[in-house]
């Protein structure tokens, strides 16, 4: 590890990256394996946990292929030096904002989307100059082995590395020394590598999860919210950082809500949904035993089938949960979902409150004045009114936690900017020198009060 980070540091300091071309062309570059290994990509997520292919496309290979095309569109736009306003007091003056690449950076990645949660990061890291080490994740070891190879094949590792291995291997990468941070994944890890960067005063983006709530209004859409919470939640087969993690709805309309959610189910992935093309499974054993623990908790309204033999947990609705049951104790992060019922929308704004903050928050109701009042008083890192999930698609929306849920935000721009250093530059003219700003004082303070209060 100390020899590849030598060497990446090394290849930075020639200055090879700073050059535009050189990072358009490894995008390009990026941008056509990713096409050649498509199908390779398919066959992979789909051995590591059954992931349909139109998931595999849509929510990792076709969603990384976007942010590409993004970044190369904009890459010119992005790197250029941004002028900025002038302050009379340095006239005459101009300022810029430069977008400088850190060096070298580690990108590490989780296992629920093991392709676009590494690869996304990667992008802004080479569009902004820097050199990466990436460690995919060890529960998907296909996945891995694709992407690992993908990275070999294009890229010297001087420039572009990645490093397959478990959790030995991330410990000994974060004994490292390297000047950026980007980890996804939980919020226990996330302290164990926010500790581990505190070591070389390493900046950080921590990208962690929480228990996203879904609100429901009894003025809802209740059909349109049933489709909506039954795809967010269940996509993945519920393995999604920002998925609902549990509904919070009306109680009068409690009831209509679970049957119409009931029906999604089934009209999604049929009457056995382990027979489903559609639908994916649980990564590994240890995460399919934690998952069906948590079926003791209250009561099935829907699913609750499992097998161990292809770890298959069916889309599963659970009632009559509360805050001491165990599902409710951690992130589910699995195709369970628990549905409590409130009074108020101000009961679910209170009960949002008195957890941590999100990483997302989902609020169905037609309410204007509703949806104000969970905006201004719900603390989350990003969400959606009247659906789940979509606000991840649109590069121009920071993606990010708060709190627990964690901290930093990329895509589109956003993940340009997260991978450079904001270099901030005075030019100031040299035609005028006035004697004032210097010693001895005398007595100029009147003089500088009066202009810095009109200022």
């Amino acid at each position: 590890m100390l020899e590849l980070v030598q060497k990446q540091r090394l290849f930075f300091d020639t200055g090879t990256t700073l050059d535009i071309d050189f990072r358009r062309q490894r995008l390009r570059q990026l941008q056509q394996s990713i096409r050649q290994h498509e199908q390779d990509l398919f066959d992979a997520m789909y051995t590591d946990f059954h992931k349909p292919k139109v998931e595999a496309y849509s929510t990792e290979v076709g969603y990384v292929e976007l942010e590409l095309k993004d970044a190369l569109k904009n890459l010119n736009k992005w790197a250029k030096p941004r002028r900025v306003k002038e302050s009379v007091i340095n006239f005459p003056s101009r300022s810029y904002i430069h977008a400088e690449p850190y060096g070298l950076t580690l990108i590490i990645g989780p296992w629920n989307y093991p392709f676009q949660l590494l690869i996304n990061p990667l992008i802004g890291a080479i569009a902004a100059g820097n050199c990466a080490i990436l460690k995919p994740s060890e529960l998907t070891p296909a996945t891995s082995a694709v992407i690992s190879r993908m990275i070999r094949q294009n890229f010297d590792d001087e420039y572009v590395a990645a490093v397959e291995g478990g959790v030995a291997t991330t410990e000994e990468l974060l004994r490292q020394r390297f000047d950026y941070i980007f980890f996804t994944g939980s919020t226990k890890v996330g302290k164990v590598v926010m500790k581990a960067a505190a070591e070389h005063l390493t900046p950080v983006t921590l990208e962690l999860g929480g228990k996203s709530p879904a609100i429901v209004a009894e003025d809802a859409d209740l059909s349109l919210a049933a489709r909506r919470i039954t795809w967010g939640k269940f996509i993945n087969a519920g393995q999604t950082c920002v998925a609902p993690d549990y509904v919070l709805v009306q109680e009068q309309v409690k009831e209509e809500l679970i049957q119409l959610i009931r029906q999604c189910i089934t009209e999604f992935y049929g009457p056995e949904p382990e027979q489903s093309p559609d639908y994916a499974h649980i990564v590994n054993d240890a995460h399919f035993n934690r998952l069906t623990a948590f079926l003791k908790s209250g009561l099935i309204r829907a699913g609750g089938q499992t097998n161990s033999a292809n770890r298959y947990i069916s889309p599963t609705i659970l009632d009559q949960v509360n805050w001491q049951h165990p599902v409710m104790q951690e992130e589910i992060f699995g195709p369970i979902l628990p549905v409590i019922s409130i009074q108020s929308i101000d009961e679910a704004i209170q009960t949002v409150k008195a957890h941590e903050k999100p990483l997302a928050l989902y609020l169905f109701s037609s309410s204007k004045e509703k949806q104000a009042r969970v905006l201004k008083h719900a603390h989350f890192g990003g969400g959606c009114i009247n659906d789940t999930i979509s606000h991840l698609i649109n590069p121009h929306l920071p993606f990010g936690g708060v709190g627990g849920s964690g901290m930093g935000s990329y895509h589109g721009h956003n993940t340009f900017n997260l991978f450079s250093h904001q270099k901030s530059v005075l030019h100031r003219g040299t035609w005028l020198d006035l004697p004032q700003r210097y010693p001895p004082y005398h007595n100029r303070l009147p003089l500088l009060r009066k202009l810095f209060r009109w200022l």
